[in-house]
């Protein structure tokens, strides 16, 4: 009887140290998701590690907010409700599972977890789990033990910043928190985005509005912008667009020049074509006055960007181009 008895309080021992050294271990790695550029962030000893680009829901409330903990880790998951395998490659849940508690769950509803759609990575698509690249989660697999904190949030601030206002004291890292490979694609929200539209939108591919959600209309422009450079028209902003984008010198909201077709040509009206009209369809775009195409043609879209800026210039808002409205478009 004592034999069983002690055989007993042995194993209760030692699942209280496995737990203790879990809990230990946790303690000094935590993880934030930032849903306003949907990054991961990955700190150890309140250090910033690594960052990576990952995926989160379709809409701001699937990828439930708060602060969690992993509290399961999964090999090779099953996708249940596809009777898929776990392993299998049309698994959508790749080969890795980090099941979270948030929503009262218990780390089988919402996860951080791989994919079979490298494309999906980087934007919001998932049902309300964090998708990252498989290679990528391996690894954070590795590294993670169960009990690690997860703070998901959408947030303008940086993750050292984010991390102080949960009461982490971090120390500063000389990790970079630019996501190497990371692109922008539609489902895509942030600043970053918003920038890409400004540009476009300068150079005269008009994405109907700078909003910072890379929609239809985005990448669109982005498509048009990519053919007139000769690059792969596939509508995703990765290195080369950016690139390209960077090389290109926006043209100087300034006044038309004397010599200036605009300047040179009289009035011009709905039904006008040719270069003047070109430039005044460049010039309201750059002004944030969507013409909707850069094309020499005055149609019904021009004249309508062309009221809005005279309105808001305080002329006439007749759609006519004359002396006045030329030369408000110069100041």
């Amino acid at each position: 009887m004592r034999k069983w008895f002690f055989l007993f309080v042995m194993v209760i021992l030692m699942f209280f140290c496995v737990e203790i050294s879990s809990v230990s271990a946790a303690g000094s790695k935590f993880i934030i998701i930032n849903k306003s550029n949907n990054q991961l962030a990955y700190y150890e000893n309140n250090q910033l590690k690594k960052v990576f680009l990952v995926g989160t829901g379709r809409s701001q409330s699937l990828t439930p907010e708060g602060t969690f903990k992993i509290v399961n880790k999964i090999k090779n998951r099953p996708y249940y409700t596809g009777n898929i395998p776990g392993g299998d490659p049309r698994n959508p849940l790749g080969d890795r599972w980090l099941g979270i508690n948030a929503m009262g769950t218990w780390g089988t509803t919402y996860a951080i977890h791989g994919n079979n759609n490298p494309d999906s990575i980087g934007g919001y698509v998932s049902s309300g789990c964090v998708r990252m690249y498989d290679s990528e989660v391996e690894w954070l697999f590795n590294q993670v033990p169960v009990n690690t904190p997860v703070i998901i949030t959408t947030s303008g601030k940086s993750f050292d910043s984010i991390a102080a206002s949960n009461g982490y004291k971090v120390t500063a890292s000389p990790v970079s928190t630019a996501v190497n490979g990371s692109v922008l694609k539609k489902g895509s929200r942030g600043p970053a985005v918003k920038e890409i539209q400004q540009k476009l939108t300068s150079l005269g591919f008009s994405t109907k509005g700078i909003d910072g959600v890379f929609g239809s209309n985005t990448e669109n422009a982005v498509r048009q912008f990519q053919k007139s450079r000769g690059l792969k028209a596939d509508g995703i902003v990765g290195t080369e667009t950016r690139n390209a984008l960077g090389k290109t010198t926006t043209t100087n909201p300034t006044s038309p020049s004397t010599s200036s077709s605009l300047n040179k040509s009289g009035t011009l009206k709905k039904g006008s074509k040719g270069p003047a009209v070109t430039e005044l369809q460049r010039l309201l775009t750059e002004k944030g006055y969507n013409t909707k195409g850069v094309d020499g043609v005055f149609g019904s879209n021009t004249d309508q960007a062309v009221r809005q800026f005279q309105k808001a210039r305080g002329l006439a808002v007749d759609g006519i181009v004359g002396n006045a409205t030329k030369k408000a478009l110069g100041s």
